[in-house]
């Protein structure tokens, strides 16, 4: 489980193209510090197993179905990526729980002079996307300021601009996009007992 915190900004330093996967090797000195083969670490919001731990680098390797559906699957030598550790027991739920399973990628559309940043959003996510929800982005956790069927927007402090990726976002730049947990478990639960009641109207 993760929390939205970005603990670092890494930079990817290799990309190996593997038989339907990909081989990453991440520079991060804070999270490399405790880390070792089989722990999770989030890269820009997709929940990674650590291969190997050498030098303040480590390497992950991403699956056909996480290219997909992440923009990692454009992920270049020298990009940035927003690092988070795996969240300890017990530890601080500093933004929301995430998993790191990302649900579809948005596109950077504009940000004003106040920090108010809107990104597009995918019809099938838009309804689990409420006005002062949770969202991550990259693996930030935001808190929704407007939604709209294909559009979101958040207001960005000037720290989440300087400490994460978001800051160097420009004009059509994608962006991994995590929805509420909880509003998938909820309408999973209630679907049923929604179909049975328009059935008997």
């Amino acid at each position: 489980m993760f929390t939205g915190i970005v603990e670092e900004v890494g930079e990817v330093t290799a990309v190996e193209q593997l038989t339907d996967a990909a081989r990453l090797t991440v520079r991060g000195p804070l999270v490399t510090s405790d880390a070792g083969h089989g722990d999770s670490i989030a890269v820009s919001g997709v929940c990674l197993t650590v291969v190997t731990v050498s030098g303040g680098e480590f390497t992950v390797d991403v699956v056909n179905e996480t290219l997909q559906r992440s923009s990692l699957a454009k992920v270049a030598v020298g990009d940035a990526v927003n690092l988070e550790r795996a969240t300890p027991a017990g530890g601080r739920l500093g933004g929301h729980i995430m998993q790191g399973h990302v649900d579809g990628t948005g596109v950077f559309v504009s940000r004003d002079e106040r920090g108010v940043t809107t990104f597009s959003l995918p019809p099938a996510l838009s309804r689990y996307v409420v006005e002062k929800g949770s969202i991550a982005v990259d693996g930030v956790s935001l808190t929704v300021a407007s939604v709209s069927e294909d559009r979101f927007s958040v207001a960005l402090i000037p720290t989440t601009l300087e400490v994460t990726t978001l800051g160097r976002r420009e004009e059509g730049d994608h962006v991994n996009l995590e929805v509420d947990v909880v509003a998938k478990y909820v309408e999973k639960l209630t679907a049923p007992h929604v179909a049975a009641n328009a059935h008997n109207v």
